[in-house]
């Protein structure tokens, strides 16, 4: 908060000398004999967490050579902290605002809205709590989504080893990733494959190792309407691809299916039409229900949850 409020308060900026030796908490480190390379690592580390919370800490660098960093100037430029002045909430607004902003993990939740957040809870404004007793929470689990949100919110090109089923070795992909988009339960990855030198969607569970950052960049505006032309894509394949299921009433498989189905045709007993994107993502859903549902058709899904199932046989110590 010392560094936050120094740092506000200035228009040219403070060097990093003047911060350790003025600032509190980093003068009496200072004078109790800290060392200067502590202090400064301290720095850099309280610096870094500030912007991980949104706070838009600026660094003014020496203009003829913008990697000397020697005798930068730090600053917080307040027009960045503050919303505007036409925009105002309510005490149930702000309440509804934060428990949004709770619901994602800090580990998916982009750095613009980090900043808005920041901004609001800056206001000052009574809270109406409780509005609800507990939040829901989206977690990330795929580990190289925070790697693709950094390269979008960086506009900056990105490589990794991508397997696809079927194929016994990874592929390199190299992408201009656009839009993180959640469809059926599972985060994908769209952008432009300069590779292929085309459009493409990857399923994050597939990539395999870490997702490397290129330092090509990438024009910002590529990003405008991405994740609504990602969605749509995705839309468009499951809409050609159709499962007819057999499902039992009032089982786990039932309420989950039911809520993405379609009718299905009326000789088909307890029948339901669900659309799927990925056949073999598909076929590891329906094989955790177990009996509870029946794939009809088509007859390559049929075979992918008959294969997962007999493998589960066998792993457990039984014939396929």
């Amino acid at each position: 908060m010392n560094l936050v409020v120094a740092l506000m308060a200035t228009e040219q900026g403070l060097t990093k000398d003047t911060i350790l030796s003025s600032v509190a908490g980093y003068r009496e480190q200072l004078e109790a004999g800290a060392s200067k390379d502590a202090l400064e690592k301290m720095f850099e580390r309280d610096k870094e967490n500030l912007r991980g919370l949104g706070v838009p800490i600026e660094t003014i660098g020496n203009r003829a050579d913008p990697d000397d960093l020697r005798e930068a100037r730090y600053r917080v430029p307040t027009a960045e902290y503050a919303l505007p002045d036409d925009i105002s909430f309510s005490p149930a607004e702000v309440a509804l605002l934060n428990i949004a902003g709770g619901v994602w993990g800090s580990e998916s939740l982009s750095a613009d809205a980090r900043s808005g957040l920041r901004k609001i809870r800056a206001l000052g404004i009574p809270v109406d709590e409780p509005i609800i007793g507990y939040a829901p929470r989206i977690r990330v689990r795929d580990s190289s989504f925070p790697t693709l949100q950094r390269a979008i919110e960086q506009n900056r090109v990105v490589t990794f080893t991508y397997l696809r089923p079927g194929e016994a070795q990874p592929r390199e992909r190299r992408i201009r990733p656009l839009a993180l988009v959640e469809y059926e339960a599972r985060w994908h990855v769209y952008g432009f494959d300069l590779i292929m030198d085309a459009d493409r969607t990857f399923l994050l569970s597939r990539i395999v190792g870490d997702v490397t950052l290129r330092r090509e960049k990438f024009a910002p505006e590529l990003l405008e309407g991405a994740g609504e032309r990602a969605v749509e894509g995705l839309r468009a394949v499951a809409a050609r691809q159709r499962a007819l299921l057999e499902v039992h009433p009032g089982t786990e498989a039932s309420l989950r299916l039911a809520r993405r189905a379609q009718e299905a045709p009326q000789d088909v007993p307890q029948g339901i039409v669900v659309p799927y994107v990925d056949l073999h993502v598909f076929a590891d859903e329906l094989a955790s229900y177990g009996p509870e549902v029946r794939v009809v058709e088509p007859a390559d899904l049929r075979a992918e949850v008959i294969r997962r199932l007999e493998a589960t046989v066998v792993l457990h110590g039984g014939a396929a």
